[in-house]
């Protein structure tokens, strides 16, 4: 195993149930031959990955291509929202796309007429998951989400949660390519920190920015995370039918 890994391996050892990681890949749509040199990664390690696709990116021949993928990797390829356009509407301060500065009509157009582009296009094989472009949004666009019929959404952990019943939160906890100082010893930190809080393991990625050796070592992540006793590997799905079982029966 490598040796980077040794904090995780140590969470694990040390954890009293088995840790869930899920992988959320984002900005399908853009970078096609970027993005499926990274699904072979997943798909030659079995491990399942969730792409995010910003809905007016997605052109009908990266739909067949994806399509294509999730046929035959039954399972394995949750594909959900990302957005509209990954536009930044904001004319100060931090980007966001479904922000403050952004008129409640205008984005209740953009969720439906996305949603229904992904449906379009991909038909039922889309999850009703939203994943906000820079991991961002208002409570007034939660609220739209819910209204639209989607399930659950994805942002950062460090973001405050919206605690609405009908809209389940799966937040991702680790940026692969914020590495700071540390470099991937930062990684396996935040990845350590994670399992030890109990939380579900979220791992954000950014295929257009991951090149060959880059890839190479989240193989040797997913490696690990598939053959440690301790680690199972999950889709935001499944996470969200978990979860929603769990509210059922008042866990």
């Amino acid at each position: 195993m490598a040796t980077w890994l040794d904090p995780v391996r140590r969470a694990l050892d040390e954890a009293a149930v088995p840790s869930t990681f899920f992988f959320r890949n984002d900005d399908a749509g853009w970078a096609d031959e970027r993005l499926h040199p990274l699904l072979d990664v997943f798909e030659d390690h079995g491990v399942p990955v969730d792409l995010a696709i910003i809905p007016q990116a997605l052109s009908p021949a990266g739909a067949a291509a994806l399509a294509a993928r999730t046929g035959r990797r039954r399972g394995g390829i949750g594909l959900h929202m990302h957005g509209f356009a990954h536009e930044n509407h904001e004319p100060t301060g931090k980007k966001c796309e479904f922000g403050p500065a952004r008129d409640v009509a205008m984005q209740r157009r953009d969720l439906e007429t996305g949603r229904r582009r992904l449906q379009e296009l991909l038909g039922e094989q889309v999850d009703p998951i939203f994943t906000p472009p820079w991991n961002r949004c208002t409570a007034e666009t939660a609220r739209q989400l819910v209204e639209v019929g989607f399930r659950a959404i994805s942002r950062d952990a460090g973001e405050l949660r919206f605690r609405m019943p009908a809209l389940l939160e799966i937040p991702i906890s680790v940026d692969w390519l914020r590495r700071g100082p540390d470099g991937l010893a930062g990684v396996a930190s935040r990845l350590a920190a994670t399992i030890r809080s109990a939380a579900p393991v979220g791992v954000m990625l950014h295929h257009a920015l991951l090149d060959d050796e880059e890839r190479r070592l989240l193989g040797e992540l997913l490696t690990f995370a598939r053959g440690n006793v301790n680690a199972r590997c999950w889709t935001m799905m499944e996470l969200v039918a978990a979860e929603s079982a769990e509210v059922a029966v008042g866990v």
